[in-house]
């Protein structure tokens, strides 16, 4: 299409000069004393273009000539911003490759570059090739993949000092990402130094907006849980969790390990019913929380009632309907008795109708039949007592259970005077 368009325009013009120009007699006389000159219209018309012409040609040729030295600077300029750009490329593959001597000294090239680039440009009065900003960040990067190296050769005073620069040319506002990554990567070198104040000091540095990032998140719950910082370290897990940085399974055991971590740190029974009441609804539900806070609150000599308070759902969960129970595992089901266990004293009527109905509706859990008998044996009920125990006692797997078992029966026999069954259970404790 356009060339038809070129063909249509082209038979145009030669239309218009052969009307007007085939038939032209008008003549041009040029005096010039004492000589005259006549000449065509045509041909005056064709000498003035071709004049027009060698002047225009003549003037472009003149500022070409002129433009050389400035031609000439922005090449020297253009090979350097090339060579710059190259050395930057080099140590970025140097670093990923682990050669990191080489991928220092790339970067460090780069630098020299940049800087005799900026100084070239600012003596001849231009502006930077690639804007301030991007010289900015280009600095930031190649100090940071300088430190980089620098970390990864344990050379913690070159480290230091790039990482400072690298700081320092990114505080304009244009350069402002490449500061949170400086920022993302001190406070991880800290965290390889194993210091978790520092990380968390680089961390507080952050913007708003860029500390509750997935990636800061991730560092400040390593560094709380590195300086042993257990509260805010849930914290962070529990946010972690929400935006599903883990899948559940591990987001799971990591708040169920950092909760048992803070019941742990708990010295007295005040503390560990302030920690109890920081955690979550959901975190509280968790069995193996429960009874390891039943536990702990039983070793502390606490308030026993408080303690079968938490483990209730716990119970209900266990032996609810056959499709809803839960499988707890054995060691949790063994350390759920011995909590009950140890506050049978002060067991109420709701709790013995609880662990009465558990047992008959699970004949075959020895556990439950032997906490069934303590309990008898704790109301002096001590028929029933010796018949539930002396058929828990022989199958019991727990030594500590097994052993109060037998003793429990002892103390029975030396009721009843019996003297011969006595010292066969005592014997039988003695020997678990």
């Amino acid at each position: 299409m356009r060339a038809a368009l070129w063909f249509i325009a082209l038979f145009g013009i030669a239309v218009a000069v052969a009307l007007f120009a085939g038939n032209n007699q008008a003549v041009v006389t040029v005096f010039w004393p004492p000589n005259r000159v006549d000449i065509s219209f045509n041909l005056m018309m064709l000498l003035v273009v071709g004049l027009f012409l060698l002047l225009y040609l003549a003037a472009r040729a003149l500022a070409a000539l002129f433009s050389l030295p400035v031609e000439a600077r922005r090449w020297r300029a253009q090979q350097k911003e090339r060579a710059m750009y190259r050395a930057l490329m080099d140590a970025l593959a140097h670093l990923m490759a682990g050669r990191y001597i080489r991928a220092a000294k790339s970067a460090e090239n780069a630098l020299a570059q940049e800087k005799s680039l900026r100084v070239t440009t600012d003596t001849a009065g231009h502006t930077h090739p690639h804007g301030e900003a991007l010289g900015s960040q280009l600095r930031s990067l190649s100090h940071l993949l300088v430190a980089e190296s620098a970390q990864a050769l344990q050379n913690k005073a070159l480290r230091q000092q790039h990482l400072l620069l690298a700081l320092q040319n990114s505080d304009t506002r244009q350069a402002q990402e490449v500061r949170e990554g400086v920022l993302f990567r001190a406070a991880r070198w800290a965290l390889e130094d194993r210091d978790a104040g520092a990380a968390l000091e680089w961390l507080g540095e952050l913007p708003q907006g860029a500390a509750r990032r997935t990636l800061a998140l991730r560092i400040k719950l390593r560094a709380a849980r590195h300086g042993r910082h257990t509260l805010p370290a849930l914290e962070t897990a529990r946010l972690l969790a929400k935006h599903r940085a883990f899948s559940p399974v591990a987001g799971q055991s990591i708040v169920r390990g950092l909760a048992l971590e803070l019941l742990s740190d708990a010295h007295d029974p005040v503390q560990l019913g302030d920690a109890w009441a920081l955690l979550d609804d959901s975190e509280r539900a968790m069995p193996e929380l429960a009874v390891q806070a039943g536990s702990l609150l039983m070793s502390l000599h606490g308030d026993a009632a408080l303690a079968r308070s938490w483990l209730l759902p716990v119970w209900n969960a266990m032996y609810a309907a056959p499709e809803l129970r839960l499988d707890l595992g054995d060691s949790l089901r063994v350390t759920l008795v011995h909590v009950l266990e140890s506050g049978m004293d002060s067991l109420d009527a709701d709790w013995l109708a609880r662990i009465e109905s558990a047992h008959i509706s699970h004949p075959g859990d020895v556990s439950l039949q032997y906490l069934a008998g303590m309990a008898c044996l704790s109301r002096q009920l001590w028929g029933k007592a010796a018949q539930l125990l002396s058929q828990a006692a022989p199958v019991l797997q727990d030594q500590a259970m097994q052993r109060n078992a037998w003793r429990a029966l002892a103390a029975l026999a030396e009721q009843r005077g019996d003297e011969a069954v006595a010292n066969a259970a005592y014997k039988r404790a003695a020997q678990v």
